[in-house]
């Protein structure tokens, strides 16, 4: 004969069952899918067990991402880049959309991590490594075909994220000292759409989120370039309060 539970043990389970489910949250974070892969997601689990809080990611870049917090529609955005710069990206979608935004004064930036971004080209280009000046040159135009780096007598194919995403403007800034890229350069709206498209093309260039390549090179390899690390961060409006606050404190960078 099965042991039956008493009406006090019955109502002590539900009132539980009722508690765990009113100490739940979520909260919607949005921004670039290099920090939801590399820092968000991977500890997702371990983030609810400490804090009780559920994140809902948008994986939308970090422009649109900032641009979602400065609307109001997110309490944090995550960025992939420095607070400047991702402001800088949000600026960018807001214009693509056809308007202009007010940027807080009081935006606050945690560091969570850190990313490096790769150079990439199709795994059958013989090229094993470039120099800044000779990405520059690739980048910009002024180097058009692989033979003039050692490579196969083949175009240069240039893809890079659109503006509001942070790999492109990052290797801008970084490798390119602010030069605008070539004109026709093939623009993709996610960093992952880099090493699909570089994978689908021998002429291919671009830079991509190292967590990505791990993940899923294709048919593309990396080559050696000087070294790029970002930063990644949340970004609020004023410091963090209520489940913004147990999530950044949760994720800051030790």
């Amino acid at each position: 004969m099965r042991p039956t539970l008493s009406i006090a043990a019955l109502a002590l389970i539900t009132a539980s069952f009722w508690v765990s489910v009113a100490q739940a949250e979520t909260l919607e974070i949005a921004g670039g899918t290099t920090p939801q892969k590399e820092v968000i997601e991977p500890k997702a689990a371990e983030l609810k067990a400490a804090t009780g809080v559920d994140v809902k990611f948008s994986g939308v870049g970090t422009g649109r991402g900032v641009l979602a917090l400065i609307d109001g529609k997110v309490s944090v955005a995550a960025v992939g880049d420095t607070l400047a710069d991702s402001v800088g990206a949000a600026q960018k979608a807001a214009k693509a959309e056809g308007r202009e935004i007010k940027v807080p004064a009081n935006l606050v930036f945690t560091e969570i991590g850190s990313d490096e971004l790769v150079v990439i080209v199709h795994k059958s280009n013989p090229v094993a490594s470039l120099t800044k000046a000779q990405l520059k040159g690739i980048a910009t135009g002024k180097i058009v075909n692989w033979n003039e780096v050692g490579g196969p007598d083949l175009p240069i194919k240039v893809v890079v994220t659109e503006p509001s995403l942070a790999p492109g403007q990052f290797f801008k800034k970084a490798m390119m000292d602010g030069a605008e890229y070539v004109q026709g350069a093939t623009e993709v709206r996610s960093p992952k759409e880099v090493i699909t498209w570089v994978s689908r093309n021998p002429g291919g260039f671009g830079a991509a989120a190292d967590v990505f390549m791990q993940a899923s090179a294709g048919d593309s390899k990396v080559v050696k370039a000087p070294v790029m690390i970002r930063p990644m961060g949340l970004v609020t409006i004023g410091q963090p309060a209520g489940a913004a606050k147990k999530v950044v404190d949760f994720y800051r960078k030790k």
